[in-house]
């Protein structure tokens, strides 16, 4: 049965995600790059970004694996681009420039209607508006037999958590802390959710901590 997950979504010490006031020169807001510095150095974000060879230790294989056998993603829209409200035109499409590194549908949840955009890759990015059910059910749709991984921002999977719908949560916990910013578990009673603490993995520059809801 396929999936619905959350890999490499990395966290400071104090719970934050992505860190305050994202914009275009802070995609992950200020202080947000130090929750992913686990992921840059490996061997799969560097090929992803079609740069030279990265490091191939645990913090790796965990990447790695996290990219294996998705059908489609999800995304908030502020995972999508910094503009808010209305969308004032077309020409935004993401922060990833001509080929995101997603290769499968990718639906987006906004208020406001958009027509789909393809990109090189295979990644068609398709902005739904009525809801994160709606887009689930649209990505099982397309996914077949693959799994759905939920991309984040931090809004968008705690939606997905409060309704029960992650099957497994992979959080990459890094020695850093922010002091504010996207608060990734605050409010949020996970075993009351039904979900446990599976198993941790020490990488090199994170905590790899796997949640997943009981069944």
């Amino acid at each position: 049965m396929p999936n619905v997950r959350v890999s490499s979504f990395g966290v400071s010490l104090d719970g934050f995600g992505p860190g305050h006031s994202q914009d275009l020169q802070n995609p992950l807001g200020v202080g947000g790059p130090l929750v992913m510095e686990w992921f840059f150095p490996t061997n799969t974000f560097r090929q992803m970004q079609g740069l030279g060879p990265g490091e191939t230790g645990t913090d790796d294989q965990i990447a790695a694996q996290g990219m294996k056998g998705v059908g489609a993603w999800i995304l908030g829209r502020n995972m999508f681009g910094p503009i808010r409200g209305p969308w004032p035109d077309d020409k935004w499409q993401g922060w990833w420039g001509e080929e995101p590194p997603y290769h499968v549908p990718t639906f987006v949840l906004t208020h406001h209607a958009r027509a789909p955009i393809k990109m090189k890759g295979g990644t068609e990015f398709r902005f739904v508006t009525d809801g994160i059910h709606a887009a689930l059910k649209q990505a099982r749709a397309v996914a077949g037999d693959r799994d759905i991984r939920i991309g984040g921002g931090v809004s968008t999977i705690r939606q997905y958590l409060r309704a029960g719908l992650i099957d497994e949560l992979h959080v990459a916990v890094r020695p850093v802390v922010l002091g504010a910013g996207e608060a990734l578990w605050a409010g949020l009673d996970l075993p009351a959710l039904g979900y446990e603490a599976e198993r941790h993995v020490a990488g090199e520059r994170a905590m790899h901590v796997f949640l997943r809801k009981k069944t």
